[in-house]
């Protein structure tokens, strides 16, 4: 027996020494994470402001998440915002003598990366130079560096130009092999999001619309890398068509670059740019450390215009990965009672998701809007009920490339019948009720299921075209007609009234803050951005890793179609949801 005891007490006092030798460790990762994420630094004189490949732009602080053992070298992830007012300081701060752009793939959306080509082009009239060089370069990362003074290439590099082209994989005969049942419940003919179960070709109602949007982004975008390089829109045309970026000395023969070097040539001509000789280090300094010289914390200034950003999908619940109608709420009530928030502006970057997540959100922000300022700024997307909680705004700004509308409900239920009976599974149910079992897994939907689910979208329909309306100010026939979740780009959303202005992030705070009748304000961000105990234990999440392991194997659009399979969270009732992303 005493014996026993020894042997407990001594594995107590192991277990204790682990967990001591554990915090200790976490304690330790936190200190030099600390270290090593301060960017306050003096910049020097005859500095170079660099946009390279570890620049990573994103929309919203929880897309800025830090693991505590990664000990490879961090990515630098900046705020579209964040991105936008370094550069316009950079013009005016004599020690930043020009901007260097220097990455070959841009992390980035589309309307961010036109925020920042546009940002660019303001900064080029200070006189400053503006260079770029590129390696294997891709579409989205050249149409930024089009807009420098002087591109350079790789003398083995490539451009990657060849214009938008959208894929949709179609289900219907598949699920039929393989024995597996889709209830589809919709409203809208161009409620496409549904589509790939229902139909093994594109409808043409997707292909009108498919081909609007994509011709309404890339026409715009080729005139502008035409005019930068000095094109007619009929040459650029040609060289996208023959895909003559993929060879380095076409590129250069057409127009796409103006010289082909290595990189530490190009480094040399900076360094003459800038009048320093070849020994001389080169003084580059990253967009991160540069903003990290002056930003303050503004969360503790007087007169706040908050920025609160909406980024990712919508469900009900709880989370931090998307956009959870609890968490959310949370966070628009403290910005209500904060007296020192004079205005809010939403960021919406969201394709939908939940349609009551949807309507509860938008409760709340109506209820936030009574009592100050909320102007809403879309970006890459806010489409479905990302456009849904827009409609408490006093004013909507949409960038010309944003996604919108899609004004629509839909239901997806999946079933598995066939596929259990090949296999010798049956399942039979006792019930109470007619429709007590009403959705089975097996069985799929009862009749009277899935006609009452059909009411249910129906009227959750025009219950968003009711607040549609509202704050449009037009008629229920005039929503009807450009909603059917139709995706609509910013600039058709425009001409057709829903939204009332094209303009940036920048734009919205402006007159958030005039509205609000103030002049000497800060821009603060919500939600905040995770600590990293915070996202280590959200890390440590089951749910959370088995998405990332699935999402890190399949590809952005057959993890959609996982998701609105297998995802209890797809199965939620009503959705309102854009069926596709476009990439740049």
């Amino acid at each position: 027996m005493k014996g026993f005891l020894k042997n407990v007490l001594a594995n107590i006092v192991a277990i204790a020494i682990i967990a001591g030798l554990f915090v200790l460790f976490l304690i330790m990762m936190v200190a030099y994470s600390a270290i090593t994420d301060s960017n306050k630094s003096a910049i020097h004189a005859g500095s170079v402001l660099t946009l390279d490949f570890k620049t990573n732009i994103i929309d919203s602080p929880l897309e800025d998440s830090d693991n505590i053992f990664a000990f490879a070298e961090k990515e630098n992830n900046i705020l579209i915002y964040d991105m936008v007012e370094a550069i316009k300081k950079a013009a005016t701060d004599d020690n930043i003598k020009g901007i260097s752009i220097e990455t070959d793939g841009l992390q980035a959306g589309f309307t961010q990366i036109e925020d920042v080509r546009r940002a660019l082009l303001e900064f080029k009239k200070s006189g400053k130079f503006l260079y770029a060089y590129g390696n294997n370069v891709s579409q989205s990362a050249y149409y930024l560096g089009s807009v420098a003074d002087r591109y350079y290439l790789h003398p083995a590099g490539s451009v990657d130009l060849k214009g938008l082209a959208t894929e949709v994989l179609y289900m219907k005969g598949f699920a039929e092999k393989y024995g597996i049942g889709i209830e589809v419940i919709r409203h809208g003919k161009y409620k496409s999001a549904v589509e790939p179960f229902m139909r093994d070709d594109m409808s043409d109602e997707n292909r009108e619309q498919l081909s609007t949007l994509l011709n309404d982004i890339w026409s715009p975008t080729a005139r502008k890398m035409a005019g930068a390089r000095k094109m007619d829109s009929a040459r650029f045309a040609m060289v996208v068509d023959s895909l003559y970026g993929a060879i380095p000395e076409m590129s250069l023969q057409y127009g796409l670059a103006d010289k082909l070097i290595q990189k530490s040539e190009y480094d040399d001509l900076l360094k003459e740019k800038l009048s320093i000789k070849k020994k001389e280090k080169l003084r580059k300094i990253s967009f991160t450390k540069y903003i990290g010289s002056y930003k303050e914390d503004n969360t503790k200034k007087d007169n706040q215009v908050a920025v609160l950003y909406a980024s990712g999908a919508i469900y009900n619940g709880e989370g931090t990965d998307a956009i959870y109608a609890d968490n959310f709420v949370k966070e628009i009530k403290k910005l209500t009672e904060n007296d020192k928030v004079k205005a809010v502006v939403l960021r919406i970057n969201s394709p939908g998701g939940s349609a009551n997540a949807s309507d509860e959100i938008l409760f709340e922000l109506q209820r936030l809007k009574a009592k100050k300022p909320l102007i809403v700024s879309f970006g890459d997307y806010a489409a479905s009920g990302g456009y849904y909680i827009a409609m408490a705004a006093d004013k909507i700004y949409s960038e010309p490339g944003t996604l919108t509308g899609s004004i629509g409900v839909f239901g997806v239920f999946p079933y598995f019948k066939e596929l259990a009976n090949r296999n010798g599974l049956t399942a039979h149910a006792v019930t109470t009720n007619a429709n007590s079992n009403m959705f089975s897994s097996l069985n799929g939907l009862t009749p009277g299921g899935a006609a009452m689910m059909q009411r249910s979208v129906e009227m959750t329909y025009k219950r968003f075209v009711h607040f549609v309306t509202q704050n449009r100010k037009k008629s229920f026939e005039q929503i009807d007609e450009v909603g059917g979740g139709r995706v609509w780009s910013g600039v058709r959303a425009k001409d057709l009234g829903l939204v009332d202005d094209l303009g940036t992030l920048q734009d919205a705070v402006k007159f958030a803050a005039m509205k609000a009748k103030v002049s000497d304000f800060n821009v603060s961000s919500y939600p905040k951005k995770l600590t990293q105990f915070e996202q280590l234990f959200k890390d440590l999440d089951k749910e959370q890793i088995t998405s990332k392991m699935l999402k890190s194997k399949l590809s952005d659009e057959q993890f959609l179609i996982y998701q609105q399979l297998a995802d209890p969270k797809f199965r939620e009732g009503a959705r309102m949801e854009m069926p596709f992303q476009i990439k740049f």
